[in-house]
């Protein structure tokens, strides 16, 4: 067992698939022109790959194959997307794979600039190299003194052959030729750090954004100013100019808006406020065409249309995912291919698992939504829920009203959700008599039916309400449920039972009905979150002191107790068939828990898991993580391979397993590891008997001992009508007879009258070897070949056998003493049971009548009997007794 854990690689039950709901981080997008289809892709990081798409209709073309660490910056030309990470960097070819790797740096590479069939990589050392992209050889190699010129922008202005312009955190610019080495001019700056540069749509002119926010437009030429900017949002993070005939330039900034000026009048005709939630990453002007390409670490990536008489974009497509972690996740609906996700961003969002077309956003929780539509608020923030904390969701009657109900942080109300409408529901539950102090809405549950909604409240008070209406439909308890804060809430599948537990400790069964307490657990510790299998009943309680207690609601008692997470427990799932219990710890594990028998997988992530949820179908676990934008798949090994479901042993040690990429396919290393032969698969071989004293059928099939009573009725049935009729017709192939004429033979005439059809009986008076065995067991009591020989037999020859055991038939008293005597053999062993009860009753049938008349033959019989009655007798109440239970099974009213 050792050898074969220490062989064990991660987990098990469960490999990473993919990751979703990723569009973009702080990394600039690349926007890329093919020739070829006439159309603009954009390109996102997302962590270590990166994602292409169309930009006609925002949807995904490619996901680049992982690189080891996460990509740092990224750039493109015709044919090639380039992305940094650490101190290398590769080039992609269609959009995937790597097919280039440079290295040769020392530090992380901060800029990339792709230069005809060279690369330009800078970085943070002020180490600058020029790269051959198809040798991967350095051509030059340049230093710069990081406290005299520390490079933050690089631009290669149009039309100026062979040259760079360098732009510094000291201020300064430096436009260097690149093929001579040399440094042609330097700019003095305007002492404040650059940090973007931009190539205007004019020759010679280049627009320079710098950390006060100011944007200078200037001619490089004749080193002279044209113009000059200024946005008070911060510094200046990029910079585009349109070029399909308005003479208009935008530029982001650190908090999310975009300053919109003309550059004829001079004069900032425009503000997009709040077109990301974060710091503007990249922006781009398609070339030609009225549209603007942002992206932003708020996971967003956007396109911006300028078709309105003001000049003002206004959204036209988006993928947009969560902007801060997760808070809860949960599949939603049974087929498997919804997952909702809240966030602390304060939206409630619906990812796909099929294709990204199917997400949506079901938006913010608005405290008055009419209030907002009615007054046309631009800025939502003042009147916006705060995030969502736990919600619960049920598909039953999802599109007559509101199918989800939500709590949020440090609210009393839980809002409710409509998914097919895709927007805040109607009501805000709560206890009208109570005030908004200090209490807060901790749990909640939906009934299967979809009619009623529990509350859990940190008071200690569970309130029921009706979906349809908002009503408040009664309390639990006299004044509340528990003397301690709510910390879960559970409702059966059939409207009977609610199961609470409150932070005091106890665990309480209530009559949903008339909300009448009926039973009450006092638990070793104080509950953290309570799961409740509806199927099965089985109900799952993770405790404050890391452990994890399994309850049965029809018995109302702890069936199982797991421990082993070192820290809090976070979330916990059920698998489908309610066999497994799925656990995710702050101690940055997730263990799998098998119900019958134990831990049988756990492994380790470097984030911290918050969520776990399984699919209803079984196929795939999702989880999020702290710090994490993404909701991470994981695949079911188990329904495609033979996995081992062995507990783990007391000193398992877990390995840290990779969250999976946005990308679906595996490496094939990891494939081929899991190929390997595991000592933990051996197949097992059954021995023929597992204990003595357990009754052991045959392996044989029924049909050599099932009819041997009814052979003659078969033979009745299967004997023909009438003889065979010999067909007429000629031969193909006439004979003739050899010489120079060539005659026909006549057919050959059977003139022997002395042939006899009787088959001479003298070879049927031997004695068969099944005799002469069974008078060899008379002498040494060993009938295992002469079992053997029956056992090899079919139907007809057991029959002939056994027929032919009477003296009439040239057998004996002693071959049939001997015969009975194996059969008492068969059943002490308790072995090959059904054989023995066959070949026993066949052989009655056969010599019932003359068994009285021979003393030795009847003392044997009389003591078979008693062992056959003993036996059965025995079976009979095991027999009883599995039918009487299953009967109750299918008829109690669970």
């Amino acid at each position: 067992m050792e050898r074969a854990s220490e062989r064990r690689t991660a987990s098990a039950l469960f490999a990473g698939f993919r990751a979703l709901g990723l569009f973009s981080n702080d990394i600039p997008h690349v926007v890329r022109f093919s020739a070829l289809k006439r159309r603009f892709y954009v390109t996102t990081c997302v962590g270590k790959s990166f994602h292409t798409y169309d930009v006609q209709k925002l949807s995904l073309v490619a996901v680049s194959n992982s690189v080891p660490q996460d990509i740092c910056c990224m750039a493109a030309d015709g044919r090639l997307v380039f992305a940094a990470y650490g101190n290398v960097f590769s080039a992609f070819a269609r959009n995937k794979e790597i097919v280039h790797t440079f290295k040769g740096h020392k530090a992380e590479i901060h800029f990339l600039q792709p230069f005809g069939d060279h690369i330009i990589s800078v970085d943070t050392d002020g180490i600058l190299i020029i790269w051959h992209i198809y040798s991967e050889e350095e051509y030059l190699q340049l230093t710069f003194d990081k406290s005299v010129f520390k490079i933050s922008a690089i631009l290669h202005p149009s039309t100026y052959l062979n040259k760079i312009l360098l732009g510094s955190e000291q201020g300064s610019l430096q436009l260097w030729n690149v093929k001579s080495n040399k440094l042609l001019y330097t700019f003095p700056g305007w002492k404040v750090g650059v940090t973007a540069l931009q190539q205007a749509p004019a020759v010679d002119v280049v627009a320079i954004g710098l950390m006060s926010g100011q944007v200078i437009i200037h001619n490089i030429k004749f080193n002279e100013t044209l113009m000059k900017f200024r946005q008070d949002w911060g510094p200046i993070t990029s910079i585009s100019f349109r070029t399909d005939g308005h003479p208009v330039m935008a530029a982001g900034s650190p908090c999310g808006h975009i300053g919109l000026w003309d550059l004829e009048d001079k004069k900032l005709i425009n503000q997009m406020r709040n077109a990301h939630s974060t710091a503007i990453a990249g922006l781009t002007f398609l070339h030609r065409e009225p549209l603007l390409v942002t992206n932003g670490a708020d996971n967003a990536l956007r396109i911006w249309i300028f078709d309105g008489p003001t000049g003002e974009g206004r959204l036209l497509r988006f993928r947009m995912g969560h902007s801060a972690p997760l808070t809860n996740i949960r599949y939603y609906g049974q087929n498997g291919q919804q997952i909702l996700s809240a966030s602390q961003d304060g939206t409630l969002q619906s990812f796909s698992t099929v294709h990204e077309k199917f997400n949506k956003s079901l938006g913010h929780g608005l405290i008055n939504k009419k209030r907002v539509k009615r007054k046309g608020l631009q800025n939502t923030m003042s009147v916006r829920l705060p995030p969502i904390t736990k919600f619960a969701a049920e598909e039953a009657r999802e599109s007559d009203w509101d199918g989800i109900i939500a709590c949020h942080q440090g609210k009393l109300s839980c809002s409710t959700w409509n998914y097919q409408k895709s927007t805040i529901g109607a009501y805000f539950l709560k206890p009208k008599e109570l005030k908004k102090d200090d209490i807060t809405a901790t749990a909640v549950d939906i009934t299967s039916c979809g009619n009623f909604a529990v509350i859990g409240l940190s008071s200690g008070t569970v309130d029921v309400y009706n979906m349809q209406s908002g009503i408040h439909r009664g309390s639990f308890g006299k004044d509340q449920a528990h003397k301690g804060s709510v910390r879960g809430v559970a409702v059966d599948g059939l409207n009977q039972l609610t199961v609470t537990t409150g932070s005091e400790g106890l665990l309480k069964f209530w009559n949903f009905k008339n909300k009448i307490l009926i039973h009450s657990v006092s638990l070793s510790s104080s509950p953290n979150i309570m799961l409740l299998h509806r199927d099965s009943g089985i109900l799952g309680l993770a405790l404050d002191d890391f452990s994890i207690s399994v309850l049965d609601i029809e018995t109302r008692k702890i069936v199982r107790e797991f421990s082993g997470h070192q820290g809090q427990i976070n979330d916990m799932a059920f698998s489908p068939d309610g066999r497994w219990l799925i656990s995710a710890a702050m101690d940055c594990s997730i263990r799998t828990w098998d119900l019958p028998s134990g831990l049988i997988d756990c492994f380790l992530l470097d984030s911290a898991p918050l969520n776990v949820s399984m699919s209803p179908t079984g196929d795939f676990l999702a989880t999020s993580h702290v710090d994490h934008l993404g909701i991470y798949l994981w695949s079911n090994i188990s329904l495609y391979s033979v996995v081992s479901l062995r507990p783990l042993p007391a000193d398992y040690v877990p390995s840290i397993v990779m969250l999976p990429g946005t990308c679906q396919t595996q490496d094939v290393e990891v494939s081929e590891e899991t190929v390997e032969p595991s000592d933990e698969l051996i197949e097992y071989d059954s021995p023929e008997q597992l204990n003595e004293q357990l009754v052991t059928l045959s392996l044989l099939p029924e049909s050599r001992w099932k009819n041997l009573l009814n052979l003659d009725v078969i033979k009745k049935k299967n004997k023909p009508k009438e003889p065979p009729k010999v067909p007429k017709s000629a031969p193909f192939f006439i004979p003739t007879i050899p010489g120079l004429v060539p005659r026909y033979a006549a057919p050959e005439q059977n003139n022997d009258p002395q042939q006899s059809k009787v088959v001479n009986l003298g070879v049927l008076a031997q004695k068969s070897d099944f005799c002469l065995k069974l008078e060899e067991g008379l002498v040494n009591n060993k009938y295992d070949t002469a079992l053997n020989l029956l056992k090899e037999s079919g139907p007809s020859g057991i029959e002939t056998e056994l027929r032919s055991l009477s003296p009439d038939c040239g057998g004996s008293i002693e071959v049939m003493q001997s015969f009975l005597k194996m059969i008492g053999m068969m059943l002490d062993r308790k072995r090959d049971f059904e054989l023995a009860q066959a070949y026993l009753a066949l052989f009655l049938k056969l010599h019932l009548k003359m068994l009285p008349s021979e003393p030795v033959l009847l003392e044997e019989i009389t003591n078979l009997s008693s062992q056959v009655e003993e036996n059965w007798t025995h079976l009979q109440s095991l027999f009883n007794q599995s039918m009487c239970i299953l009967n109750y099974l299918k008829s109690a009213l669970l």
